[in-house]
């Protein structure tokens, strides 16, 4: 398979792309970024170029400014999986909506692009804040007459986390844990499903509330603990993978199922994350949430009420925007 990570000689991006260049079902690697990042694309490239794999890796770099339409031809032709840890940072003083309106911006130049090269590929986004990147950019999509399922958000990370913190508290390998955790992408919205899963439905009732806010908040942990000097990456970059490794079995005929981001029928929001089925062309299944037990019940309509006004910032975005 074909796979491009847009944003791909940044912070996520290196280790993103060292570990999809380490997947055997990925053939042709692409590391595309702007002329301004960490290092050239094409250096990632040459780097990862020379891993033990059976797979051919090339950089593709654009000016700031430009547009990746114009750009990007080559690097998008044949796609199945284009993964986008692109966009900025949340800066201190930033609201939400800044760095929405900034992040929206390169996410559309990368979509588009994709809608014109790529358009049966899955688009796996990391671009914050995913709760609104990922409806706007659905309804792009459907705006063009394109499936919106293909743009998809990647909120593995937050499984990952429940998977290990649990893991923790039992004294148990979080190999053998699969916590869902269903809503959105930050905050209130992370709505881990600790009932759902074997061992976690072990863990006494007072201990879940702190452990949920754990989950939720263990993107600013690591902030701190980079004393600000970065924020999750290589963790992003893991989740990312395993979200990528899981695709592609299911585009190569073994279904995955994963927690995930899209356009969803299973609440009364369009937008939600929870398990989907990948298979051929990517989810060919949204699953329903199950059974939540009293707290999490109450979570789920707290965490709702918050995700309503961020996907709605999403869909009034893509009200006033079109795809070239």
């Amino acid at each position: 398979f074909k796979v491009c990570v847009c944003g791909g000689a940044g912070g996520i991006g290196q280790p993103l792309s060292l570990l999809m260049g380490m997947d055997p079902n990925v053939g042709e690697l692409c590391i595309f970024d702007l002329n301004v990042a960490m290092v050239p694309p094409a250096g990632v490239a040459a780097d990862l170029g020379h891993l033990e794999r059976k797979n051919a890796v090339k950089g593709y770099v654009m000016e700031v400014g430009k547009n990746p339409i114009d750009y990007l031809e080559e690097c998008l032709t044949g796609c199945h999986l284009v993964l986008v840890p692109a966009g900025v940072p949340r800066k201190p003083g930033m609201t939400r909506d800044d760095l929405f309106k900034t992040n929206a911006g390169i996410a559309k130049g990368i979509v588009e692009a994709c809608a014109k090269f790529c358009p049966e590929a899955v688009l796996g986004m990391i671009v914050n804040p995913v709760n609104s990147v990922v409806p706007a950019m659905a309804e792009l999509y459907k705006k063009k007459g394109l499936d919106p399922m293909k743009i998809v958000g990647i909120t593995t990370l937050d499984v990952v986390r429940a998977n290990k913190f649990v893991g923790e508290i039992a004294g148990k390998n979080p190999n053998y844990i699969n916590i869902p955790v269903v809503g959105g992408h930050a905050g209130t919205t992370i709505l881990p499903l600790f009932s759902q899963d074997k061992i976690g439905k072990t863990i006494e009732a007072e201990k879940i509330p702190d452990l949920d806010k754990h989950v939720q908040n263990a993107g600013t942990d690591v902030v701190e603990a980079k004393g600000g000097k970065g924020s999750a990456t290589l963790s992003m970059a893991y989740a990312g993978a395993r979200f990528g490794k899981s695709v592609l079995a299911g585009l190569s005929g073994r279904k995955r199922v994963e927690c995930a981001y899209c356009k969803s029928e299973i609440t009364d929001l369009p937008y939600f994350a929870q398990k989907v089925v990948f298979g051929e062309g990517g989810i060919v299944k949204v699953l329903p949430l199950g059974e939540l037990n009293e707290h999490e019940t109450k979570r789920l309509e707290e965490a709702k009420a918050q995700l309503k006004g961020e996907i709605e910032s999403g869909l009034k975005y893509a009200e006033s925007e079109s795809l070239a």
